[in-house]
């Protein structure tokens, strides 16, 4: 190895979505394979997956190298206009996508660039939109080219186009710019050679222009899968995205060969000339073993900072503050010691992990709404348990009056953030957001990416129509699978693994496969692309805030079809820098209740408060226990239903058991049925363990030996 260094610098992962085909684990396994030390990642126009791609290559002992294949607009990033350089007659070699982008591969030599490289990309989608690119201009690669290396990029460059083009002084005036904006020891010259005449034709001028201008030449392969034998699966993609099937003659795809992570042996053996060779010695010793990774992707604490009035010495005080003041609010007549002596013990809690200015900023936001007219939840899982997030009116339930445990929300002896999901009204929920945004600012509040992958029922059908097989082939295939359980189908994999659970079940498909070429073609074809990344969406309810502007931390893409500002990482990412996250969730039923409220007062003058409704009305029991709940919130499906009717619920301690009995877990040990069956003596009580009788007695009584 140490005769052939080589880094592999232009690299599309599956987050250059329904073009790359490489998965990030095979990637590093094949980097490893062939003892390469470091690898980049270079997607089209965004930086989705840096985060991961980071975490992986760390774990599999591999340097990461963060880049971007970028789309630069040929002018001004906010020309909307399509710029052509050359005559009619030359269209084919000018400016990609008719006259709309070139091509830069740039890479972050540091923690700097890294955050360079998310301002670039976040303005680019803010600024430079066109169509389906997101561009970027000189101007803000100038401002943000600290601790950045580029290259003339690959033959979509503009050195290259203006090459083709025959505009040779215009070429070496660019090289000059881009030279003079990344500094002339981090710009480089990009040569590729997957055995193309746009590739070949203009390598001696480019190589001119480095030698005028002391560019070093670099050497990079077009990656877009790992293998060799991937190819297929990334013609799938391409078909997939442009609606073509792979027999259609002018489909769009990759001429030429070799789209892989090659070893260094197969890099240094495209071609034998010095520069060659030089290139592919560069590509390691003058820019992946510059790569500095210290300080990238850690976590900084980002909670938003709450403003203190100048009458509270620190945020802890006010915090202390707020408390009190709620808890008077909430007892009128006074509380109990038990419940002073709660609250203190949360405060302290609370105070001890760093939390009350979330608190504050999530009591903000709840009590805005309540106050403009927004139907709120009365509280959402394990927050309820926290007498103080009752005190500042982010939940409206006593967790004493219902022996709810504040340590399954917050422990000191286990350091997570809080998470409270909130449920607003469906019409009111965009009017928090909007006040949230407004309230802490726009550049520091953004909604949250997902990822939509190719399941295993999505790839049979895609597979088949890419094929050109007749749809119905496909809706066979899919039709053969076993039913789907709490939403997931089996995977292809699962199908022919014998130690998969659900292997049993899948004994049409096997048959289908082992019967019929056909089917077998098109099942081998759908696991080439099958949980590959489709495409981006947005979460349904997540909010990501910051104490500083987003982009200072992480890369953000702006939906052109309505501005919202949308975070490039998804949540668990985004939290793992120090990031809040905030669950926004709309609920029907909330607008329904709140509709059926304001139509009662208006039509009959009646004024009714739901959180002071008694839990202890029979006629909702006996509704209940006939299983009536068609539109009631989680108790409208007809499991529910069916539950419903052999528990008979008569107090609100059954309606709690109901929602944590009636979950995956529990329902696996029939757990739901057995706690109905007790409740109506139909069952034994037994204790879990004879010698946990006693001891348990206390907990386990009010559920009938079980545990809820």
């Amino acid at each position: 190895m140490a005769d052939t260094p080589y880094a592999h610098l232009h690299v599309h992962t599956e987050y250059s979505m329904l073009d790359g085909a490489a998965r990030l684990k095979e990637l590093f396994k094949e980097v490893a394979r062939h003892q390469m030390t470091h690898v980049a990642m270079t997607d089209h126009g965004n930086m989705y997956g840096a985060a991961e791609f980071h975490r992986q290559a760390k774990d599999a002992g591999i340097t990461p190298v963060i880049g971007i294949e970028a789309y630069v607009a040929p002018e001004s990033r906010r020309n909307p206009n399509r710029i052509l350089w050359g005559q009619p007659h030359q269209k084919r070699d000018d400016v990609s996508a008719s006259g709309s982008y070139l091509h830069k591969t740039i890479w972050a030599r540091n923690n700097e660039g890294l955050h360079n490289l998310f301002k670039l990309t976040s303005r680019s989608y803010a600024e430079g939109w066109l169509t389906k690119w997101a561009r970027m201009d000189k101007e803000i690669l100038a401002e943000h080219a600290g601790g950045l290396m580029a290259s003339t990029g690959c033959p979509s460059g503009e050195l290259q186009t203006r090459l083709r083009l025959g505009q040779t002084d215009e070429a070496l005036k660019s090289a000059a710019e881009y030279q003079d904006i990344f500094g002339k020891e981090n710009y480089f010259l990009e040569l590729m050679d997957h055995g193309l005449d746009i590739e070949t034709r203009v390598r001696e001028g480019l190589i001119e222009i480095g030698r005028k201008l002391g560019i070093p030449p670099v050497v990079t392969n077009d990656s877009h899968y790992s293998k060799e034998t991937d190819a297929q699966a990334q013609e799938l993609l391409l078909c997939i995205q442009t609606g073509k099937t792979l027999a259609d003659e002018d489909r769009f795809k990759f001429d030429g060969t070799g789209y892989y992570i090659k070893s260094p042996a197969e890099m240094y053996a495209v071609n034998n000339s010095d520069v060659w060779a030089e290139g592919c010695r560069n590509s390691q010793l003058l820019i992946a073993d510059r790569v500095d990774t210290a300080g990238m992707f850690e976590f900084v604490n980002l909670m938003p900072r709450y403003p203190i009035p100048a009458e509270y010495e620190s945020e802890d005080a006010l915090f202390a503050a707020e408390v009190w003041q709620g808890m008077d609010r909430r007892y009128p007549g006074g509380y109990d010691e038990t419940r002073k002596k709660q609250a203190e013990y949360e405060l302290g809690i609370i105070i001890q992990m760093g939390f009350p200015a979330y608190f504050l900023v999530v009591a903000d936001f709840i009590n805005w709404a309540k106050n403009n007219g927004v139907a709120v939840g009365p509280g959402r899982g394990s927050a309820a348990g926290s007498i103080v997030a009752y005190a500042m009116g982010i939940t409206d339930l006593d967790p004493l009056d219902h022996g709810l445990i504040f340590e399954r929300f917050l422990n000191p002896e286990r350091i997570s953030m809080p998470d409270i999901d909130i449920d607003f009204d469906e019409r009111g929920r965009a009017d928090v957001i909007r006040y949230v945004t407004q309230r802490w600012g726009s550049d520091k509040v953004a909604q949250i990416i997902t990822y939509g992958t190719i399941k295993a029922k999505a790839a049979i059908k895609d597979s088949c129509r890419v094929l050109g097989f007749p749809y119905a082939l496909g809706d066979r295939i899919t039709k053969a699978f076993p039913p789907a359980v709490m939403g997931k189908d089996i995977p292809l994999a699962g199908i022919f693994d014998e130690n998969y659970p659900r292997y049993g079940e899948a004994g049409d498909l096997r048959n289908l496969y082992a019967s019929e070429p056909e089917i077998k073609q098109i099942m081998d074809t759908a696991k080439g692309i099958e949980g590959l990344i489709r495409q981006p969406g947005v979460h349904a309810a997540g909010v990501i805030m910051s104490a500083e502007p987003l982009t200072d931390h992480i890369p953000v893409w702006t939906r052109h079809t309505d501005g919202a500002v949308i975070t490039q990482f998804d949540y668990p990412t985004c939290e793992g820098l120090g990031l809040l996250k905030m669950d926004f969730l709309g609920l029907r039923n909330l607008t329904i209740m709140s509709d059926a409220v304001r139509a009662i007062e208006d039509n009959r003058k009646i004024k009714i408060d739901l959180l002071s409704l008694p839990l202890t009305d029979k006629a909702t029991y006996e509704l209940l226990s006939r299983g009536d709940t068609l539109g009631v919130f989680q108790f409208d499906s007809s499991g529910y239903r069916t539950l419903l009717r052999v528990m008979k619920p008569d107090n609100f301690e059954d309606i709690s058991a109901l929602g944590a009995l009636y979950r995956p877990g529990p329902m696996g040990v029939n757990s739901h049925t057995n706690y109905a069956l007790r409740k109506n003596g139909q069952q034994e009580i037994t204790p879990i363990h004879p010698e946990l009788e006693a001891p348990l007695k206390e907990i386990l009584e009010p559920t009938y030996g079980l545990i809820v």
